[in-house]
């Protein structure tokens, strides 16, 4: 049945990765009935194969919960967001869709790096915070100097915060009441044209693109035409409904309601995230403005281990695209591997999930490149400034006048004993302090600029390893700043192999060289010829090692005799060895891909 607009509340769970959010959230739709009891189900939202095997929420998922507060029906749509950086362009999404956010906090391990970063972000969107600090059960939970850490990292009214845990229930229906007496219902006219934001999809092989929309003006009908203001294309609307969490078909749609349609689209192009879904004709709405586009952070190859499966790995990217707009991808061509395609990311474990997804989901047997991030390179004679999202395109250092790397301020939280560990890990990698302060007597928070290339492969396994696993790190990208830097390429057999050419300081590329070098040696195995294996800036080779040859004894039917006739063998063996050097293909294994990312700090 339809609900006033004044009885919806729509709000987003944010919180650091592992505070409960998907627990809390199995909790609140138990407590609302809104699944039966036999069907309820750990981690009940994070439905994907991968988020379960991992315990992470890899996509924001969206519910709707009807609960009866002083005898009226409220319908309140909640989504569980990720926790990690490397999704936040999914929560972002999440809070243009929501007027007000649940922030939860860890009772024991307190305010941390990605519960800033998110709580920054929901005040920017003009959302309304409820804080909660969840798991208070626990035995070492430090409810006080919690509250004060909030209090004091952002600036949250101790009188607010609201105590709860995901796992016994204990302060759901406070949370419940807190959301509806402090969040504001929606904004928007149900009587205007329609507007609605579409804020996710997924692509179903029967049905075609399931578009997830939030009703910002105006009703949506079954039977209507519509139109995707973005692409300018009409359909009808075959079926709309609400997530409970499973898809719950309804007759209409109306203002501040969150939902599904299906318009029986086949093409994956025709959707797009962000877009402004209006009535078809020339009475149509404004656009709505959207998402800002995200920046990927990451790039590398990801070709078909088998050549044959080309097409196949296209169809698939696609499919994936619709469901995770914030990854890209193009075309390529390498000497070494063939065809395959060039991939943008938000960082290094969403760049890990693609690929996992891409082989659970697709079927698809993949070789991946060492990742890189994206330069900026300003040319002499032009003047003009181009991006590089792969070392091949850098180049000859005469052409460039200033070679620009990404920075990104890191916000770095740990107890205050291990500041002069994380300080030096920084120190180690380039770092330039801006700031430091403490959140409470025993923990601080330091801030970093520091530049992307230093940060996004294993600064955070050292932080944990550093400061036994009490230390949390989030970033943000400030820009690009010019830096000594050059391209270093690898030479297997005398031949350039391009996937394995990186982009390092010029400081770092003899001790880079050597340890890559090192590696590629213990991962190549031996042919009948000895493999040279050289890493060079330019025309300079600034490390070598070399993988010797099988070698057969070729003089074992000798006994005794002349010593001219062994090295008359001998010689016949050098030259057919030299021959097979000049004709023979060296066998490259996956695991050399990555060796270049060793920066040989544990040499």
């Amino acid at each position: 049945m339809p609900i006033d607009k004044e009885h919806i509340r729509n709000f987003c769970i944010i919180a650091h990765i592992d505070h409960g959010k998907s627990t809390l959230a199995d909790r609140l739709i138990e407590h609302t009935g809104t699944v039966a009891r036999r069907k309820m189900q750990e981690q009940l939202l994070d439905d994907m194969e991968l988020e379960r095997q991992r315990g992470i929420t890899i996509k924001a998922r969206a519910v709707c919960l009807r609960y009866i507060y002083n005898n009226e029906v409220y319908e309140i749509n909640l989504i569980d967001t990720p926790g990690h950086v490397d999704f936040h362009y999914e929560v972002s999404r999440s809070l243009a869709c929501c007027e007000g956010a649940l922030l939860l906090v860890d009772a024991s391990q307190g305010v941390e790096a990605q519960t800033v970063a998110n709580a920054i972000a929901a005040m920017n969107a003009n959302l309304t915070i409820v804080p909660a600090v969840n798991k208070v059960d626990l035995v070492n939970a430090r409810f006080d100097e919690v509250v004060v850490e909030m209090e004091q990292t952002l600036g949250i009214d101790p009188s607010e915060v609201l105590k709860c845990s995901g796992k016994s229930g204990i302060g759901v229906d406070d949370i419940l009441s807190a959301v509806i007496e402090r969040v504001p219902p929606p904004q928007g006219d149900p009587n205007a044209t329609l507007q609605a934001m579409v804020f996710d999809s997924h692509y179903d092989a029967y049905r075609g693109v399931v578009t997830y929309v939030r009703v910002m003006n105006g009703v949506i009908k079954k039977g209507q035409k519509v139109k995707f203001l973005k692409g300018g294309n009409v359909h009808e609307v075959l079926e709309l409904g609400q997530f409970v969490p499973a898809q719950r078909p309804c007759e209409e749609l109306t203002t501040g309601e969150v939902g599904y349609i299906i318009c029986n689209i086949k093409s994956i192009k025709q959707v797009h995230i962000g877009d402004t879904i209006s009535i078809a004709g020339d009475q149509s709405a404004k656009a709505l403005p959207g998402y800002q586009a995200p920046k990927r952070m990451v790039y590398c190859g990801l070709y078909p281990s088998d050549g044959q499966d080309f097409s196949e790995l296209r169809d698939a990217l696609e499919k994936l695209s619709i469901n995770d707009p914030s990854f890209e991808f193009e075309p390529e061509t390498s000497d070494a591997l063939g065809f395959g395609f060039r991939c943008g990311f938000l960082g290094m474990l969403h760049m890990e999930i693609v690929q996992q997804r891409l082989e659970q989901e697709s079927d698809v047997d993949l070789v991946q490149t060492a990742p890189n991030v994206t330069y900026e390179i300003k040319y002499k004679r032009t003047g003009e400034v181009v991006q590089i999202h792969k070392p091949q395109d850098v180049p000859d250092s005469g052409d460039i006048e200033e070679f620009r790397q990404p920075i990104v301020r890191v916000n770095l939280i740990q107890p205050s004993e291990y500041i002069g560990t994380v300080m030096k890990l920084c120190q180690d990698r380039r770092g330039v302090l801006v700031r430091q302060e403490y959140i409470s007597p025993t923990r601080s928070m330091i801030v970093y600029d520091l530049p992307l290339a230093e940060v996004i492969y294993d600064l955070h396994d050292k932080l944990k390893s550093a400061t036994r696993g009490y230390g949390t790190m989030d970033y943000e990208l400030l820009g690009y700043v010019a830096a000594d830097l050059a391209r270093m390429d690898i030479l297997v057999n005398g031949n350039r192999v391009d996937a394995l050419a990186v982009i390092c300081n010029r400081a770092d590329a003899d001790r880079r060289g050597r340890a890559v070098c090192k590696k590629l040696k213990a991962e190549i195995e031996r042919h009948m010829f000895e493999v040279a294996v050289q890493a060079a800036i330019g025309t300079r080779v600034i490390a070598r090692e070399t993988v010797p040859a099988l070698r057969k004894n070729v003089t074992a039917k000798c006994y005794g005799g002349d010593i001219s006739r062994k090295r008359k063998l001998w010689a016949k063996q050098k030259e057919g060895k030299k021959r097979m050097k000049a004709i023979g293909q060296v066998e490259i294994p996956q695991k050399a891909f990555m060796a270049v990312l060793d920066t040989g700090d544990d040499k």
